[in-house]
């Protein structure tokens, strides 16, 4: 059992627990000030105010003791502290404790590195020219392909352990570096392994249409048949994965394409998560909505036809803007959609191509500096519409009783709002997942 008092500001409180907030909702963040949390069994069991713990807690193996001078209640450490109680306390004075981050669009299991295309990016190529070239995917899928399963895991638990550490609690990682049979489900066996061995909220995604491997060049529909007819049901035989995505773009698989493999994914039970028109209007996000997508992702290029699509959906449009930001590309109107009464997710897309970072706190600042989000709408987007854009909205994304305890305690600081604007500062002390604190290695 964990007890934190004192706080500053418990921020993304809910009494009613809500799957996601959209539109003008997005600008409201609940937020209750000099609180305390108490965690049990790896669960959020109550928070309140200071000034009503006393009446909570009354009856337990600790007590609170209130100077009348002062207007803080402070624990009394040598109630609290106690063997037979089993709880542990934290005084988070001056400091606000929020949910996790819930990053709902990562790559983050991949071999090596690809610092030399950076390089090539620099000397003014795009992504397009660097991927017809044969590197982009096709360089990180025949690095994959030469890396061991247990080399493969060891290089992504740490990535893995580095995100947590940066305040993710729940992460999204698809498959798709490895463009054949064996090497996708080398990648969907690594994701699996990182969801028992970590604390992580794992969800997975097979993305086996991620790009056409070099052996498959004027061969797509070849390719497209062996992703539907060999891989979907390998994958889905050994359950490796909760998602199905496509890369449905210029240059990638077209909506047919996409379609088909959507159909496929959906007899055996997987939804979509969609990559959509990152490079161009692709009529992925359309595609994705048609077949109920859980997520469609990027949507950089985004008109009214895909706003008025999106409007009669459940599909949560999720912007990646680490990836426009890379690439110095056009970044998504996340002011357009938002103003259309949808909500918006922000997630990180790490991976070694396009954003190799998972600092979803970066991400918060760029979803304000470049897409002029304000604080509480990128809070949101992290946190409550991240959870319901990889499906885990029940279990984490809002400090909500009976969720899971992830969280983590800022340094002292003014406000949530100082999160996005220091972009460059690490403000998180402590990390808690599973009601457990996470020490770093």
């Amino acid at each position: 059992m964990l007890l934190i008092t004192n706080i500053k500001k418990l921020v993304q409180v809910e009494d009613k627990k809500r799957a996601n907030v959209a539109g003008a909702e997005m600008g409201r963040l609940p937020v209750l000030e000099n609180a305390w949390l108490f965690i049990k069994d790896g669960l959020i069991e109550d928070f309140g105010k200071m000034e009503d713990i006393e009446t909570v807690f009354d009856g337990n193996p600790f007590s609170v003791n209130h100077d009348p001078h002062s207007q803080d209640f402070t624990v009394r450490p040598d109630r609290l502290i106690d063997p037979g109680a089993g709880i542990e306390h934290i005084d988070a004075s001056g400091r606000l404790v929020l949910p996790s981050f819930c990053d709902s669009h990562t790559h983050l299991v991949y071999a090596g590195s690809r610092e030399i295309e950076y390089i090539d990016k620099i000397k003014g190529l795009s992504y397009q020219e660097i991927a017809k070239r044969g590197g982009g995917i096709l360089n990180s899928a025949m690095l994959l392909q030469k890396t061991s399963e247990d080399d493969l895991y060891e290089q992504s638990l740490e990535r893995a352990r580095e995100i947590i550490m940066m305040g993710t609690g729940a992460v999204e990682i698809k498959s798709g570096y490895g463009l054949t049979p064996e090497d996708e489900m080398k990648m969907l066996r690594v994701i699996r392994r990182l969801k028992e061995s970590t604390p992580l909220v794992v969800r997975s995604s097979f993305l086996g249409a991620h790009a056409l491997p070099a052996k498959y060049k004027g061969r797509r529909r070849e390719y497209v048949d062996l992703v539907v007819n060999k891989m979907i049901p390998m994958v889905a035989d050994e359950k490796l994965a909760d998602y199905i995505d496509v890369f449905c773009d210029h240059g990638f698989f077209s909506v047919e394409d996409t379609e088909r493999i959507l159909k496929a994914g959906a007899r055996c039970g997987l939804r979509g998560k969609i990559h959509a028109n990152e490079l161009g209007y692709s009529g992925g996000i359309q595609a994705g909505v048609k077949f109920k997508a859980l997520s469609v992702d990027h949507l950089e290029f985004t008109g009214e036809e895909e706003i008025e699509a999106l409007k009669t959906s459940d599909t949560m449009p999720s912007l990646l803007p680490g990836a426009a930001f890379f690439l110095g590309m056009e970044y998504p109107p996340a002011r357009r959609i938002i103003e259309a009464g949808l909500p918006v997710a922000l997630a990180s897309d790490y991976n070694p191509g396009s954003s190799p970072s998972g600092n979803m706190k970066f991400i918060m600042s760029l979803g304000c500096i470049k897409l002029k989000m304000v604080p509480e709408e990128v809070i949101n987007a992290t946190t409550i519409n991240g959870a319901y854009a990889m499906g885990v909205e029940k279990e984490t994304g809002t400090i909500a009783r009976g969720k899971t305890a992830n969280v983590y305690i800022t340094a002292k600081i003014p406000g949530y709002e100082y999160i996005p604007y220091a972009f460059g500062s690490n403000l998180i002390e402590t990390v808690i997942l599973g009601g457990q604190i996470i020490k770093s290695k």
